[in-house]
């Protein structure tokens, strides 16, 4: 942590002018300078500099600060990389960091080292014959080799511990690879394995550049998981962290713009289309913690979905995230794609030009909210239109900024009395939502989901531990698809379970896909993948077995905190007896090969410890209350 001492020792060394003065024109006014702004386009000069007061101010957008302020704006700087810059000039030795602090960089350097040998082998073996059928893929996604070696492209071996030996050939700790989740640890012991197999790998880095995580798109159709993430980890976390990031940054700061695009192939062909500012966020809706990142690169960031209803709540969940944060001069637009396109289909087909022709006609993020707000809507009655103009005020009462609220408000207000003039035209809605096969709440007709999945598979015939793990597993999996906002959790538990009940794997890999694809986690956005799939008979099965009643929180009318502690309660009791069934398999397999005493022990021993646990249930305390609802699991 730097001193007030010490920043304020760091500005007084330079003379504010002089250092505005090396790329803008200015001109001595009495106290001040003047000159025309570097942060927006003007003909008249409305920018002020004033080295009494250490600080610069335009009358024309806003803009103020002091030197570190200019430094980190105009040359795209975080905040410690414009202090080390400042006091590089200065000759001023910036404090050092506490041991604590000093640690926990030293690690995260040398965890960065790991994970860039990591990059380097995937990259090479992607260039190899192990990689063929991974380098004529991305060649096929029409990526030149200039492209794929500047975003790093690479591949991950199907074999279970090819990372793992090449690593440990290279001298690299099997404990670093566990820390950086190249590895995963068995929660029943035995060998560690590459969590990345038979994929196509992406660095991801962080602002700097130094890679922290890897993204992999599954190259076979059997995977369970078509996109996969590291996990979260010391270096990496998915929802402070965007892919791209440090080339946007650089490019960002020339153009004064970034576009956030839902994939990495979206970024990467853009990149290779001339638009170098793009970013993704990593398979999740945008967080709070992102959009800041955002507004550090530009004050509008363009967030680009795809043009059908799943677009457009993935666009209103990104307002909802965005409203309560915005402030002066910092907002978002949006730019819904043509249906069926999205920017790597675009730029392919029409070029760079295509793209950058919808960003200029991005639209604001107020003009989306009130079209979100208000189409579709009715208002023909006194009571209709108060309730529609209550709800819009009480959204825009979630902006923090009283400045900007007052003039969001002022400006709905406008648009309120231009909607209610005589003779306006009919708005048209574009919304839905809604349950399994009903009626959206906006007037949308979702189509009837089909159901012939189950006439090949019969819920229920499972071939694992028995009753009680078939009845875990679709609890489970009927808890995500009524609550996926778990899935932000526990993806990766959903993609490493090994499903014995039909019908499950075909949901996961479904639940996975949305959890991948950047839409929205919420039920709606759960139909809108089922809708007129297979799967979504499954699903209505599972919803109508009265034997799965009892497990209320798998419903969608428990609470979410109901939801997630039933789910971890069951995940727990799974993972427990499917160990156990291992153990008993194996003993009872072991005792058939050899009818020792020892080994009739070991037989009967286990057969009773998978018994206990398939009998034995667990009291949480709390459980169910906030669903007006109190049991014993």
């Amino acid at each position: 942590m730097l001193s007030p001492q010490f920043l304020d020792d760091l500005k007084h060394r330079f003379t504010l002018s002089d250092v505005i003065g090396r790329s803008v024109r200015l001109v001595r006014r009495g106290r001040e300078h003047t000159g025309l702004c570097p942060f927006h386009n003007e003909k008249s000069p409305s920018f002020t500099v004033n080295d009494q007061k250490g600080f610069y101010h335009c009358f024309g957008c806003g803009a103020h600060g002091s030197v570190i302020d200019y430094v980190m704006n105009t040359q795209g700087l975080e905040f410690m990389e414009a202090i080390n810059t400042l006091a590089a000039e200065a000759g001023v030795e910036v404090p050092k960091l506490t041991q604590a602090e000093a640690e926990r960089s030293k690690e995260r350097a040398s965890l960065s080292e790991v994970m860039q040998t990591v990059a380097d082998w995937y990259a090479t073996q992607l260039r190899g014959q192990v990689g063929r059928m991974a380098y004529d893929y991305v060649k096929g996604r029409g990526l030149t080799d200039a492209t794929i070696d500047r975003y790093g492209l690479g591949y991950a071996p199907e074999g279970r511990t090819s990372l793992k030996e090449a690593m440990r050939a290279r001298g690299i700790p099997e404990d670093q690879l566990i820390e950086t989740g190249m590895l995963i640890v068995p929660e029943g012991g035995g060998e560690t394995y590459d969590r990345f197999r038979d994929r196509v790998m992406f660095p991801i880095g962080d602002r700097q550049g130094r890679i922290i995580a890897f993204g992999g798109r599954a190259l076979s159709k059997d995977a369970k998981a078509k996109y996969l993430n590291s996990p979260e980890t010391t270096i990496f976390h998915k929802g402070a962290t965007l892919y791209n990031w440090a080339n946007a940054r650089a490019a960002a700061h020339k153009t004064g713009q970034v576009l956030v695009v839902e994939g990495y192939m979206d970024v990467i062909a853009l990149g290779q289309a001339g638009i170098d500012e793009a970013v993704a966020p990593l398979g999740t809706a945008l967080t709070e913690e992102q959009i800041s990142h955002l507004w550090h690169m530009a004050d509008e960031p363009v967030l680009a979905f795809d043009g059908d209803k799943a677009g457009f709540r993935a666009a209103e969940r990104a307002m909802e995230r965005a409203l309560p944060l915005l402030r002066p001069g910092k907002s978002l637009r949006f730019v819904m794609l043509p249906e069926g396109e999205d920017p790597d289909t675009l730029v392919q087909k029409e070029g760079r030009g295509a793209m950058e022709r919808l960003v200029d006609k991005a639209e604001p993020l107020v003009s989306l909210l009130w079209r979100t707000l208000t189409d579709g809507v009715p208002a023909d009655t006194p009571e209709r239109r108060a309730g529609l103009e209550k709800e819009i005020f009480v959204r825009l009462a979630d902006i923090a900024d009283e400045n900007v609220k007052t003039l969001y408000q002022k400006d709905f207000r406008n648009r309120l009395y231009e909607k209610f003039r005589p003779q306006r035209p009919e708005r048209q809605s574009y919304g839905g939502g809604g349950g399994f096969g009903g009626q959206g709440r906006k007037g949308f007709n979702r189509a009837p989901l089909a159901t012939g999945l189950l006439s090949r598979t019969r819920i229920g015939a499972g071939r694992g531990a028995g009753p009680v793990t078939d009845r875990l597993e679709k609890i489970l999996v009927l808890t995500l698809v009524n609550h996926p906002e778990l899935l932000v959790r526990y993806e990766e538990d959903l993609a490493h379970m090994e499903f014995s009940v039909p019908g499950l794997d075909a949901i996961r890999n479904l639940l996975l896909d949305m959890a991948a694809s950047g839409d929205p986690l919420d039920r709606e956005t759960v139909t809108t993948h089922l809708s007129g799939r297979e799967e979504a008979g499954v699903v209505r099965t599972l919803m109508g077995e009265a034997g799965l009643r009892s497990d209320w929180f798998a419903f969608d009318a428990a609470a979410l905190s109901d939801a997630q502690t039933g789910f971890e309660h069951s995940l727990s009791r799974y993972r427990h007896i499917t160990v156990a069934w291992r153990d008993y398999r194996q003993a009872e397999a072991d005792y058939a090969a050899d009818m020792t005493e020892e080994n009739h022990r070991r037989f009967v021993a286990a057969q009773e410890i998978f018994r206990s646990l398939e009998e034995r249930e667990a009291s949480i305390a709390g459980y169910g209350l906030e669903s007006n609802k109190v049991r014993t699991l």
